[in-house]
């Protein structure tokens, strides 16, 4: 078993002044959710996830090695314009790596990124950028150790994404993602996501995935308060035991591809955290009415026509329709006909599975 130790590095062989790097990564979306946390970023159960494909962050991460090491110096630019208020999660993240990367403190940094989605989209942003941050920074670590493995890079690469906020260290490598230890998933941990190890079905190759934006506004909960809720929440417990058991039985469901039993607990899924903040303490709704209008069409296309789609909600009022390739044109169509008018301005994002980080060369 890995200990957050194992990433905590000796000396350095190499040395390099300046330079930069450059990746693109996708958010991802939970099927089981993870909902609540333990210190240093631990969740209370674990989760699994889709990696998205086309909604992403790329970041620009340049590097000028300096004189004065006495505190961590950098610039963050969002689309081109400085951004002054990403800062201090930037700094608190930086805070809370640097015993895995010593050498922060000898640079000045200029992080350059921007965001293939819109913006306040209610997609969740943070994962992919904490991830493509992550990542440039294992860059520069692995020019200053170049003997570095590919698995040590990518694990500890979803390591620290995970210290900038819990579901980035899902977007980092693999088309499906869990996060937190299962005993029945092996090499599964608390510590870094990893790529699911078991065989999945054809059904669920270039599974597709279609966010309907019905509230672009900021949340009026942020998920860090909503997660701190969960302490004394009353049915935590059994949430958190409920995930296990899901898990376990996504696990067969993935092998043979039963697209029924896969939907009763992804919809379940979704419905079960927004029970959760339902019910907790004090309590919110993040959904909108026009979340609810879009999850009973849903359903009612599902009876009438036996199509396998299905949604699954994050910790907001936007929807994300999941659906096989196979049915993508004539869910388009649905969403074009019966869905859109639902939407914030009409606006949604076609997207897919993916398979994690890139690097821009």
């Amino acid at each position: 078993m890995f200990t957050a130790n194992d990433f905590i590095p000796s000396q350095y062989s190499q040395t390099i002044e300046n330079g930069h790097f450059q990746w693109s990564v996708p958010s991802n979306i939970a099927l089981v959710k993870y909902w609540g946390k333990k210190d240093n970023q631990i969740p209370a159960n674990p989760s699994v996830s889709f990696t998205l494909n086309n909604c992403k962050t790329i970041t620009k991460l340049s590097f000028d090695k300096k004189q004065n090491t006495g505190n961590f110096s950098f610039d963050l630019l969002f689309e081109g314009k400085p951004k002054e208020d990403f800062k201090p999660k930037i700094q608190k993240f930086f805070e809370r790596i640097e015993i895995y990367l010593p050498f922060l403190k000898e640079y000045h940094f200029t992080i350059d990124t921007e965001n293939t989605f819109p913006h306040s989209s209610g997609i969740a942003s943070s994962a992919s950028g904490m991830a493509a941050l992550a990542m440039n920074l294992m860059s520069l670590e692995k020019a200053l150790n170049p003997v570095m493995s590919e698995d040590y890079f990518y694990q500890k690469a979803s390591l620290l994404a995970r210290l900038g906020s819990g579901s980035a260290c899902r977007s980092v490598k693999g088309q499906m993602v869990v996060w937190g230890n299962q005993t029945n998933i092996k090499g599964s941990s608390d510590l870094f996501g990893v790529e699911f190890p078991y065989a999945v079905h054809e059904n669920f190759k270039n599974y597709q995935d279609t966010i309907l934006l019905v509230d672009k506004g900021e949340k009026q909960v942020s998920s860090t308060v909503g997660h701190d809720l969960m302490h004394n929440h009353p049915f935590a417990e059994r949430r958190f035991a409920q995930a296990h058991e899901n898990l376990d039985e996504l696990i067969s469901i993935f092998e043979n591809g039963n697209l029924e039993e896969f939907i009763k607990i992804v919809e379940s899924e979704a419905l079960t955290l927004h029970a959760m903040m339902m019910t907790s303490m004090p309590y919110y709704i993040l959904m909108k009415p026009n979340t609810l209008e879009i999850i009973n069409t849903i359903w009612k296309f599902r009876n009438e026509t036996q199509i396998p789609v299905c949604f699954t909600l994050d910790a907001g009022a936007n929807v994300h329709v999941l659906y096989p390739n196979k049915d993508k044109e004539k869910i388009l169509q649905f969403i074009k006909d019966e869905l859109v008018d639902f939407c914030q301005n009409g606006q949604y994002l076609c997207d897919e599975i993916g398979n994690g980080a890139i690097q821009i060369k």
